[in-house]
């Protein structure tokens, strides 16, 4: 039995048209912050930002209320050229590109459910109605699938290897052997790794190529590869750099919603929308990492080895619609019983969420394209073990 994840590299277009949307919100926040009484609850800015990209196009949508001026045409260029896209050669340019302001205000009507002052329970209510999953498994010490892990330590390999031959777009899967009656990782089996090559360095034949990036790949994953493992180049046998990024395909917010929320692993279900390009109270973003949050203390509580967490909001109130648990028949006390422990020992109301994980940090938005849970970010921590273990008693 194999199980597989996908993951994708900062310069895969999808993920530039995140990075560009959430430095957007990153900078109103600093902005925010710089004025004159701060930035706090009351009168935090509320975003939702989408962005498309397409042969050398940058259109920035969607809507946002805010007391100050961010310059959305430098937010993208500079996001872009950080990436490394700084010559056609590459797919994207950053200096010529194209940039596009759509962005509109806030609907009165939405913000009068959001905002602390015109609620009508003086409270944050939620940004959007929708369904929110959080998972956590004990097969990694960062209690993640490890397929998932594994792509994901693929893929920062690659963006961080320095090697110019290997432009900024790229995309892999890896493919894990499970033990059929344990349900237990075994090994990898097969790594696909598909980079746009840029051949102003490429000074030898093409087979060098092929043979760097598997010994990029192999040193990422060493622990877990073996000599049987499969290793699979752009298997189309060419990927030119030029042929990359928004010269070839576009590239949307959100759209990589499978690779970012647990990589496709049998039971970690998706939910609500695109997540960093909206503020905190909308809870497409703070949601998925408070439903994180409870389903990975779960786990480290030991009250299970496997555990989905469903969180469901109705627009402008604050508290979830309802809470669901399933723990795949893993669990020491009942499904029934742990929802009941959630509701009485979390808050996830989107004020809980965001002073819980601060989430009006700027820093946050600027790093969570990235990764949504690998890193030190406050919902991958496991403070809420003594709380769990004495409630399910």
């Amino acid at each position: 039995m194999q199980i597989s994840s996908e993951g994708v590299k900062v310069g895969h277009p999808d993920l530039v048209a995140d990075i560009i949307a959430a430095n957007v919100i990153a900078e109103i926040l600093d902005g925010e912050r710089k004025e004159k009484d701060g930035l706090n609850l009351a009168n935090m800015p509320h975003c939702g930002i989408e962005v498309f990209l397409g042969k050398g196009i940058c259109l920035v949508g969607g809507e946002v209320r805010t007391r100050v001026f961010v310059d959305i045409d430098q937010i993208a260029r500079d996001a872009v050229l950080a990436l490394g896209y700084n010559h056609a050669a590459v797919g994207l340019n950053g200096h010529t590109m194209g940039v596009l302001n759509a962005i509109i205000p806030q609907s009165p009507d939405i913000n009068r459910g959001t905002s602390c002052l015109l609620n009508k329970d003086h409270e944050i209510g939620a940004g959007d109605q929708g369904l929110m999953y959080g998972f956590a498994c004990d097969e990694t010490p960062e209690l993640l699938p490890l397929p998932y892990v594994l792509v994901n330590k693929l893929m920062r390999a690659f963006e961080y290897c320095q090697d110019p031959m290997f432009a900024p777009d790229g995309k892999g899967q890896v493919s894990v052997d499970y033990d059929i009656k344990t349900g237990r990782p075994i090994r990898v089996a097969k790594i696909l790794m598909s980079n746009a090559v840029d051949y102003r360095y490429v000074k030898s034949n093409h087979g060098k190529v092929r043979d760097r990036a598997k010994k990029i790949a192999f040193n990422s994953l060493k622990d877990c590869v073996d000599r049987k493992t499969e290793f699979l180049f752009n298997p189309t046998g060419e990927w030119n750099a030029l042929n990359s990024c928004s010269s070839a395909d576009s590239g949307i917010t959100g759209r990589k919603l499978v690779v970012q929320l647990y990589g496709g692993y049998p039971g970690a279900q998706l939910g609500g929308g695109a997540v960093v390009n909206k503020s905190p109270e909308k809870v497409d973003c703070s949601a998925v990492f408070g439903s994180r949050y409870v389903a990975k203390n779960i786990v480290a509580a030991g009250l299970a080895s496997k555990c989905s967490v469903q969180l469901a909001y109705a627009i402008g109130i604050a508290k979830p619609f309802s809470v669901y648990v399933n723990t795949f028949g893993t669990g020491k006390i009942s499904d029934e019983k742990l929802e009941k422990i959630i509701e009485k020992n979390f808050d996830l109301t989107p004020q809980g969420m965001i002073e819980k994980f601060g989430l009006l940090k700027s820093d946050i938005y600027r790093k969570i394209p990235r990764t949504l849970f690998m890193d030190d970010y406050r919902w991958e921590k496991t403070d809420k073990i003594k709380d769990l273990q004495k409630a399910a008693k």
